[in-house]
């Protein structure tokens, strides 16, 4: 169960972040909106949300999963392979000692973002992509199994991060779309098959026995209804033209 949840406000910058969706410019004041109800969301699952002010300087810095990943036992600070988002990664480690005693970093050459990191109990898969590489795919392994947890690599051939199309929902359920629905390395859970048609809805997070999903995708929130879920659906289209989802906008621990 989560207690807690980092959030990042939006920058006006944000109409200038890294995009290769193709869906326009993001609308500003609608995405401080929609994050706006993604925190209630949060709250009404239960955790407590930490909510950092904007930082003009980093355009994509409201995606702040992506530059720390949190373990029960210890916070590690990554290294973006975006090079315009690793100065995102010195202004939370301040934030992070309020929670953790335990922080370790990623350092050259490696590169990790944890959008490309699922925790599925103690075990952490991790996606090697454009943005993660295996040098740093590899630290991580290792700072992980220092704290009794393990981790395994995944090769990635069509997703920009590892939970752009998988996301792990506890008791052994997988939401899957795309490679992943008949990957070898996730043949012991139970696949909740997401459509191609619907593919941004694979980027789902369970926060105390609640799932979030995007609004606006009928077949995947039937889908995940079924497996005995409640399904709050939120708005997150102005994030989805910056190629965020739901798992993007927090660090949940």
């Amino acid at each position: 169960m989560f207690s807690n949840a980092i959030v990042k406000t939006p920058a006006a910058s944000m109409i200038n972040g890294l995009t290769t969706a193709g869906l326009g410019q993001p609308d500003y004041e609608l995405a401080l909106v929609q994050h706006q109800n993604y925190i209630s969301a949060l709250k009404s699952c239960g955790v407590n949300v930490h909510i950092l002010e904007s930082d003009e300087r980093y355009p994509d810095s409201t995606f702040i999963e992506d530059v720390a990943l949190l373990t029960p036992v210890c916070a590690i600070l990554t290294r973006p392979g975006a090079l315009s988002r690793r100065g995102e990664v010195a202004g939370l480690e301040e934030v992070l000692l309020e929670y953790f005693s335990d922080i370790e970093q990623i350092n050259s050459p490696g590169t990790v973002e944890a959008g490309d990191i699922m925790m599925a109990g103690s075990h952490y898969y991790i996606g090697l992509s454009e943005r993660t590489n295996r040098a740093g795919a590899e630290q991580m392994i290792a700072i992980l199994e220092r704290y009794g947890l393990t981790g395994s690599m995944i090769e990635l051939q069509e997703v920009l991060h590892l939970k752009t199309g998988v996301a792990y929902l506890e008791n052994n359920n997988l939401v899957a779309c795309g490679e992943f629905i008949r990957h070898p390395e996730f043949n012991s859970y139970n696949i909740l098959e997401i459509s191609t048609e619907e593919s941004y809805a694979a980027n789902c997070i369970w926060v105390n026995n609640k799932i979030l999903i995007p609004q606006g995708y009928p077949m995947s929130l039937e889908t995940i209804q079924s497996a005995g879920y409640e399904v709050l659906e939120i708005d997150v289209s102005e994030f989805r033209k910056l190629d965020g989802g739901l798992s993007c906008l927090s660090l949940r621990f």
